[in-house]
């Protein structure tokens, strides 16, 4: 259906039925992906956590497979809406809307994720760090969808922490995962149009750069946006925080 016309996947519906609501979405035409069973389940094969793309963030919070191998997740999970938006909104929905502030992409581009797409004629495995081109943009052609995502072994101390309006039921003014290891990883969501992988903060911290020069690496490596949810200055100050927050409790 997707190969043969324009239609927008759809299946919790928790991001797509707002924009509908308020006339932002230009889509009115869909395929409506929930009943399709093959796209659930989360498994481990060949030592590689693997999420279907209809799982839900209920799903990942009473996972013990997930609770194994990727507690970040469970912690970003449990900071999606209320138990209602946790019960339909999927992994993939929040993926494919491509908001920098999205909750769970932080977590899989510390962890070195792939996006699993598939067409009627070919499978691509895309990093999700490559995955985004632009705000709400991605390298996912229209007849494609997003059927999986694959999380390899992580090793070490895991870490996630989001900054909203109030304690619960709030859009990201900043979030970031990471993990505390030889090589370690920072990403954060709310800081750009994408979600930002910190690579030259991580390159300081695995070299042994003390804890407030690596801060000072971050301020230089990320340029924080303005927008109607807070501003670049809190944004920057927080995530110079929040990176020192990582290294010291994960010590």
């Amino acid at each position: 259906m997707l190969a043969e016309e324009a239609r927008t996947p759809i299946a919790g519906a928790t991001d797509l039925y707002v924009s509908l609501n308020f006339g932002t979405l230009a889509s009115r035409r869909f395929v409506d992906l929930w009943g399709i069973e093959e796209l659930r389940g989360i498994d481990v094969r060949s030592d590689t956590l693997v999420m279907g793309a209809l799982t839900t963030y209920t799903d990942i919070i009473r996972s013990p497979l997930v609770a194994e191998r990727l507690p970040m997740l469970i912690d970003a999970a449990r900071q999606v809406g209320g138990p209602q938006i946790q019960n339909r909104g999927t992994i993939a929905g929040n993926i494919a809307n491509g908001s920098p502030a999205a909750d769970s992409v932080p977590v899989f581009a510390a962890a070195d994720a792939i996006v699993v797409l598939k067409s009627t004629n070919q499978e691509r495995r895309i990093p999700i760090t490559q995955f985004y081109t632009a705000y709400r943009a991605s390298v996912m052609r229209a007849d494609e969808l997003i059927v999986a995502v694959e999380v390899p072994r992580v090793d070490g101390k895991q870490w996630f922490r989001k900054v909203g309006t109030r304690a619960a039921q709030a859009i990201s003014k900043i979030v970031v995962a990471g993990v505390r290891s030889a090589t370690p990883s920072f990403a954060l969501g709310s800081v750009a149009p994408t979600v930002v992988r910190a690579y030259a903060t991580e390159r300081a911290l695995a070299g042994g750069t003390p804890i407030d020069q690596a801060v000072r690496t971050l301020q230089r490596e990320i340029a924080p946006i303005d927008d109607v949810r807070s501003t670049a200055d809190y944004r920057g100050q927080v995530a110079q925080r929040l990176l020192q927050r990582f290294w010291t409790e994960t010590s």
